[in-house]
């Protein structure tokens, strides 16, 4: 709606988890870090947890297009599955077609793959989302996984992506055997004040905003402050703020712009 008035290739303030949109605030490097080594380094099970909206997902997304061709990988992105179900999907999303139903069956088809991309030198990355709401018997199933290996080398690599909860969920007793495999471990935090504000005018640069559309600097300290640093939050409230100066048919959004935002979303933030 505002595209053409604000000189917009796109809206930059989309909650869809797009890694061109991804802002690496120091917290966010280090995990991108982790993740990129603990895949590349074989090192079996990486953790990555963060609250709701802190960038969890656009963060796996971009770290597997970092990897590359020597890395093929899998996302799943529906944790309410069966053990069964988890095996399927992970073959699915590695371009294997599930053959079978048993899932002893769908393990050897997996492990065979596995072992031919091995030969090939080719890692295998799988991304489990939202992996703390997993059933018992999947979290299990996902610990014998890592039993899939050879004498030198892990076959698949597994990032466990989950909220706080998952991290509790790992401390459990039933779960500590999973808790011990865990190699690598990176925490996503809440952007600080002055990285709401480069995270607010990276946004606007990759959507092809000229110099003079922006934020004021009490406008981002206002989005900071209603938003906790949570980027998803951020983007609800900039995007309404934005709404707000075109109404107003200004390009620089102002405090009061961001306050007339967060009255229309208070009941959301």
């Amino acid at each position: 709606m505002y595209l053409d008035h604000f000189g917009l290739r796109e809206p930059p303030f989309n909650i869809t988890p797009d890694p061109r949109f991804l802002f690496l605030s120091p917290s966010h490097r280090e995990a991108m870090d982790a993740v990129l080594y603990g895949v590349t380094e074989r090192k079996g099970f990486i953790e990555l947890i963060g609250e709701v909206g802190c960038g969890k997902t656009t963060l796996c997304r971009a770290a597997l297009r970092r990897l590359g061709p020597p890395t093929q990988t899998a996302m799943v992105l529906n944790p309410s599955i069966s053990a069964t179900q988890l095996i399927r999907a992970i073959l699915a999303d590695l371009g294997v077609p599930p053959a079978g139903q048993r899932r002893l069956d769908l393990i050897e088809q997996l492990n065979t793959f596995l072992l031919d991309r091995a030969a090939r030198r080719v890692n295998v990355a799988i991304v489990i989302d939202e992996a703390q709401t997993l059933a018992p018997e999947v979290m299990e199933q996902v610990r014998l996984l890592s039993n899939l290996e050879t004498d030198e080398q892990k076959l698949m690599q597994i990032v466990l992506v989950g909220q706080p909860e998952l991290d509790r969920r790992l401390a459990e007793p039933p779960l500590r055997q999973l808790r011990q495999r865990i190699m690598v471990k990176a925490e996503l935090r809440p952007l600080g004040a002055e990285d709401t504000a480069a995270y607010i005018a990276h946004r606007l640069s990759v959507a092809g905003a000229p110099a003079e559309v922006g934020f004021e600097p009490p406008a981002t300290a206002l989005v900071h402050t209603r938003s906790a640093g949570i980027p998803r939050l951020i983007n609800k409230i900039c995007d309404r703020a934005l709404l707000a100066a075109y109404s107003r048919g200004v390009r620089t959004v102002s405090e009061s712009d961001v306050r007339s935002a967060v009255a229309e979303l208070e009941s959301v933030l």
